[in-house]
């Protein structure tokens, strides 16, 4: 992957944009350095000086990657290219940072840009130090660059995908009726770790419905330890991540043979598919309108009210990424975007490389 390439780039954005960028440990700093993320807890585990936790760099200088002991040591976020300075657990992180800053020659009334993930104890910290600072976006200077992939990204995803789908491979032969809805989806974490991946790239769901199965959202306690017996119809929504790239990925299996009414519909959204993919042209529509011609045909059948959702969303080094294939949206497509669609597997580069919009494959049918 060419960071470097990555950091130049912004970096000759940032100096007509902002005196000072901060990006805290996330995609943005991944897509600049190659910095990894560790994975998610469900509680915050805070450091010492956490507030300073990222890069800091300004125009015609070299940037400071800023960590706090225990995330260097522990997070294993002290290895790379750019120049790090550790935080002790009784050192000021207010001296570290004006140390550093002193370096960049900030003036007085900066610009600062800030990434969107940035704490908001770093952002009165900031204050404290430049009162009258102005603070702009810096993921938003950043976006522009992400979401064209290069060949490098798109292989990664690529790797991504093949190891979800490899995963999901493993899952089929174990289903059987009367499995708990947790039961399949502990099996689909197990194995995307068993192949590769250091875990979901978001959480894995189900989303069921059936004559006897109502369809819920949210509330997990309520649905997760529901028996699955035929008829049911049984939707995956789940992804891998391969060196920070993320897959987006859906998949049908029906219990029990599927009735007249599931195939048609089934069918139907095939057919939105291949409306959507039919329109992709790079640099010729914009994502509106490619949401537009596949929810036409839904519409069409006279299913519109029930296609609630967008059609699809940009995926990279976060699930969920701009561009996005909605009526709102008249970002005009250009080649090298990525974009996952509802329910579906990952993923098109440009428009000559589309794959499996809307990808639910033939309803197999779990008879075990």
């Amino acid at each position: 992957m060419q960071y470097d390439d990555h950091l130049r780039r912004f970096s000759e954005q940032l100096g007509t944009n902002a005196d000072l960028a901060f990006f805290p440990v996330s995609a943005d700093l991944q897509y600049l350095t190659g910095l990894p993320r560790e994975f998610p807890n469900f509680g915050a585990t805070i450091h010492p000086g956490a507030w300073l936790e990222g890069m800091w760099m300004a125009p015609a200088h070299a940037p400071v990657l800023a960590l706090p002991r225990m995330s260097a040591e522990f997070g294993g976020l002290g290895s790379t290219a750019v120049e790090v300075r550790i935080l002790g657990d009784f050192d000021d992180p207010v001296a570290l940072v004006h140390d550093v800053l002193a370096r960049f020659e900030v003036p007085q009334r900066p610009r600062i840009a800030l990434s969107d993930r940035t704490r908001g104890e770093t952002v009165f910290a900031l204050q404290r130090l430049y009162p009258e600072a102005t603070f702009v976006s810096a993921t938003e200077l950043l976006r522009p660059l992400r979401a064209i992939k290069s060949e490098d990204e798109i292989a990664l995803m690529r790797r991504a995908g093949e190891l979800t789908e490899a995963s999901f491979a493993e899952v089929l032969p174990k289903l059987k009726h009367g499995m708990t809805e947790l039961d399949i989806m502990a099996e689909v974490d197990y194995q995307l770790r068993r192949h590769g991946s250091p875990g979901p790239s978001f959480t894995t769901a189900l989303y069921n419905a059936g004559p006897n199965h109502e369809l819920i959202f949210g509330h997990p306690e309520k649905h997760w330890r529901r028996q699955l017996h035929p008829p049911v119809s049984i939707l995956f929504d789940f992804g891998g991540i391969y060196e920070g790239y993320c897959y987006d990925f859906g998949r049908t299996v029906a219990f029990g043979a599927p009735d007249a009414e599931f195939q048609r519909v089934f069918d139907l959204v095939m057919a939105s598919q291949a409306a959507g993919i039919a329109a992709l042209r790079a640099g010729a529509v914009t994502a509106a309108q490619v949401d537009a011609a596949a929810r036409q045909v839904i519409e069409d059948a006279g299913y519109g009210a029930a296609f609630r959702h967008r059609l699809g969303h940009g995926i990279g080094l976060d699930v969920h990424e701009p561009p996005f294939l909605t009526k709102t949206d008249d970002t005009v497509i250009q080649e090298g975007c990525c974009s996952q669609s509802s329910r579906a597997s990952c993923s098109m580069t440009g428009v000559r490389r589309a794959l499996k919009m809307w990808s639910l494959r033939a309803p197999a049918a779990a008879n075990r």
